[in-house]
């Protein structure tokens, strides 16, 4: 590696000179490589990891491979405790899921296996703090934690520091026991940027589930968010229930925030505000219109993040005395192995199967690669679970009702015709947000012949020089289920880019968003021949910057001007690395579009 500006202690260094094996070193080198990124100067040790990456939906051919690669070196272990996100499938209950992927079973297993063999306990759970002494043995010092839901939850309400680790770079901590010392772990990087005024009445846990969807939604391309939206919200009731906060993390954590604040409960720092927002009673309803089945539903789907005890006690609650018609949409519960376990003990489980209701654990709705001879339309009462159902990853139509009406419509007490319009028959709007001073110069017909900035590189590479066609986007990309894994074309309808193919192109974009999963699949993208042939990105990138570290995809950021709206799609521009040094040069402009 190049020098770089971290003292290492004795342990440390053995692991870069790959005395402790190969998977010590790979995993050093792209601590160091994000360290740099984000200009940190030490590397702290962490209390616990907790890995995203566990479905072969959403890892694929590029998760499998690299555990393999691990797995090969017999020293390969972790260093701290360190749990597992949601599995693909419920192994135990294969069958009933109706999953038809060639292999897919076999693959599941293989990779939770290889997580096995590394250490990692198998819990297969999205939801690690409702584990006991999981955030307690972390609050108060450094986590390196992946799942996107987990880290905000984590952040927000549990005193756990962890920053948005990528699955690999969470991987890599845990395999080291170490991260770098930035960002979150930093009081100063956890400071809100946002402020959102509810005046809406606030009750079902949907409700906060859309908040923080519809929050996420607002983000423009020109905020100064590095570490994503980080929101105080303020009118809500004056306490919350586990349910609702989990809601309302995890579908903010759709859109990167991986900490908010909320008026009342939190102690909230001096901030910055990019804008004010107000969500009210007009753009809830409007939102839940927009979300409300059309058409006929083939599955409903509770459990993302995976239910917890109180949720299941409503689910049974809702089923009580009751019997799934034939007639209706098989509904699937998602919890849990351990939340099942008492369910089972307090007859929970028993009152969920006695209505038809199939009980899944160790596996969550978004994961699972639904037979969509049959799954047609997906009925969920979870924004991250529409998020991501909708998404690439399986590509269905997803409608969202609260719990109640989830179950009503699996009952066939609610029917389509009878589901209430819950908006005024003239649209609302939501109100726009107050734009930043700091928005991005727009891109220009008339752009100079001539264009050149110098930026940054990971210390794990080498000189490069690449010329290709650049592909520019001012919004961020959100890698897992919107960027097709096998072409490289970008699959999310209402991004600027839909449609277009960042496969052999160089890549210039502010950062990934999205799922904590993304560097799998830059890592497939890499094994498909379908990657870019670089990476340029305008600030640190935990989703991007592990897999070029891994594979030595050139990779650089942090430019001296503006580059994205100096640079078109199509301009001809050579990126060449010599020394410490990055240069973009633009060498032909190609048609402005």
């Amino acid at each position: 590696m190049r020098t770089q500006h971290i003292q290492l202690n004795e342990e440390q260094q053995a692991m870069l000179n790959g005395e402790r094996g190969l998977a010590k070193q790979m995993a050093m080198r792209l601590l160091l490589d994000m360290a740099a990124t984000a200009g940190a100067t030490t590397l702290i040790p962490i209390r616990s990891a907790h890995l995203s990456g566990v479905s072969p939906l959403t890892g694929g051919l590029g998760l499998r491979r690299f555990l393999a690669k691990l797995a090969a070196d017999p020293h390969a272990q972790v260093a701290v405790p360190t749990t597992l996100n949601s599995a693909g499938c419920d192994e135990s209950q294969f069958e009933a899921m109706r999953i038809t992927v060639p292999d897919f079973l076999a693959h599941s297993q293989e990779i939770v296996s290889y997580y096995t063999q590394l250490g990692v306990e198998p819990t297969r759970s999205c939801t690690p703090y409702e584990w006991e002494g999981v955030v307690e043995g972390a609050s108060g010092g450094a986590a390196a934690w992946a799942e996107s839901n987990a880290i905000c939850f984590g952040n927000s309400y549990c005193g756990l520091r962890t920053n948005r680790e990528s699955g690999l770079s969470a991987l890599a901590a845990a395999l080291t026991g170490y991260t770098p010392a930035y960002g979150l772990l930093h009081d100063e990087a956890r400071r809100p940027n946002l402020l959102v005024t509810v005046t809406a009445q606030m009750e079902d846990p949907t409700d906060f589930s859309i908040l923080g969807d519809w929050i996420g939604k607002q983000r423009q391309p020109g905020w100064q968010m590095p570490y994503g939206p980080i929101p105080v919200i303020r009118g809500l009731p004056p306490e919350l229930t586990h349910e609702q906060k989990k809601a309302l993390a995890a579908a903010a954590a759709n859109y990167g925030c991986a900490l908010l604040y909320i008026e009342g409960l939190s102690e909230i720092p001096a901030g910055k505000y990019e804008a004010e927002l107000v969500f009210d009673d007009k753009v809830l309803a409007t939102r839940y219109e927009a979300l409300r089945p059309q058409t006929a539903v083939s599955l409903i789907t509770i459990g993302c993040p995976q239910a917890s005890i109180g949720e299941l006690r409503a689910v049974a609650q809702l089923l009580k005395g009751k019997r799934l018609p034939a007639s209706a949409p098989p509904l699937w519960i998602f919890t849990s192995a351990t939340n099942k376990a008492i369910a089972e003990k307090t007859g929970l489980a028993q009152l969920i199967r006695q209505s038809g209701a199939l009980l899944l654990q160790n596996t969550c709705p978004e994961v699972v690669p639904y037979d969509q001879n049959w799954v047609k339309h997906v009925l969920t009462n979870s924004m991250k679970a529409e998020h991501y159902i909708k998404s690439g990853l399986n590509g269905i139509p997803t409608s969202v009702m609260k719990l109640a009406d989830c179950i009503a419509v699996a009952t066939g007490e609610l029917h389509f015709s009878q589901i209430p319009t819950t908006t005024p028959p003239s649209p609302v709007t939501s109100p726009k947000p107050t734009t930043s001073p700091h928005s991005p110069t727009p891109l220009s017909d008339s752009l100079p012949a001539t264009f050149i900035a110098h930026g940054h590189g990971l210390p794990s590479q080498q000189d490069f020089t690449i010329i290709g066609e650049a592909f520019v986007t001012d919004t961020p990309i959100t890698f897992l289920g919107f960027v097709n894994r096998e072409t490289g074309i970008i699959e999310e309808p209402g991004h600027p880019a839909n449609g277009q193919s960042i496969a052999g192109k160089i890549a210039i974009f502010p950062k990934g968003s999205g799922s904590t999963v993304a560097p799998y699949v830059l890592l497939e993208l890499f094994y498909r021949g379908k990657a870019p042939v670089a990476i340029v990105n305008t600030e640190i990138d935990q989703q991007s910057a592990p897999a070029c570290s891994l594979e030595g995809i050139p990779y650089a950021y942090g430019f001296d001007t503006d580059i994205i709206g100096s640079i078109r799609s199509g301009d001809v521009v050579e990126l060449k690395r010599r020394g410490e040094q990055v240069t973009l040069r633009v060498i032909q402009r190609g048609n402005p579009s």
